[in-house]
């Protein structure tokens, strides 16, 4: 059973077992109920998809408030996280890989993989991620336009639950997301990057309606910030 939980915008904490990995932790975002410095759970691994501010969010202070855990990103914004953070040599809690395959983790193993991702970023280049459990993967989209190569994501991973953007300006809008549902078939699919900003608002019902008739056998699971899914 894999547990997500979602904090607003496109901040996900994932557990799987006793290993808990937040993903692109702007937990100080407007709809987040739970801000940084009320978070009490050791993460073990903090992904980051892209440099943008929205997504790396609170990253430099979990990481100096919980020092055993790591942080995984595309080479070069590991290596600028790291240096944000001042710690010399920190190869085994700093880990920059690329987009391929499966990145080694100390202690956690191959847990992560890079995914393309169409945006832009100041640091690297954008990505996805590919979160290995035993459940099943999940994936983190990242911010991203629509790309034909979802449907190889789709063909050789098979998600358990994909977690796309439908807030449209800077991503897919929910027509363009319930297509990349279509080509990932994962059994379920949870929106984000949503309703943070005027900009981005957008309406899940219409997602889900729209993934119903594309996709009907995955399931859509809107959570309202805070909550939490079990998922299997």
């Amino acid at each position: 059973m894999v547990v997500i939980r979602w904090f607003g915008h496109s901040a996900f904490e994932i557990r799987d077992g006793d290993t808990r990995i937040l993903v692109d932790p702007w937990l100080s975002n407007p709809l987040s109920p739970v801000k940084p410095s009320e978070y009490r759970e050791t993460p073990d691994l903090i992904v980051l998809t892209h440099a943008h501010d929205d997504h790396v969010g609170d990253a430099v202070e979990l990481l100096r408030r919980f020092r055993e855990a790591k942080l995984a990103a595309i080479f070069e914004l590991a290596l600028h996280i790291q240096s944000r953070l001042g710690e010399p040599g920190g190869e085994d809690r700093f880990i920059g890989g690329n987009i391929g395959g499966p990145m080694k983790i100390p202690g956690l193993g191959e847990k992560v993989a890079l995914t393309p991702a169409v945006h832009s970023s100041p640091v690297g280049a954008p990505t996805g991620a590919l979160i290995f459990t035993r459940d099943g993967v999940v994936y983190h989209a990242g911010d991203t336009g629509l790309f034909a190569e979802m449907a190889l994501i789709g063909e050789l991973y098979r998600p358990l639950v994909a977690l796309l953007p439908i807030g449209g300006h800077y991503t897919m809008d929910a027509v363009q997301a319930a297509k990349a549902v279509e080509m990932l078939r994962p059994k379920y699919v949870i929106p984000m990057h949503y309703n943070t900003f005027p900009v981005i608002q957008a309406d899940p019902e219409e997602f889900k309606r729209l993934v119903e008739k594309r996709a009907p056998e995955t399931k859509v699971v809107i959570l309202k910030p805070g909550e939490s899914v079990e998922l299997s």
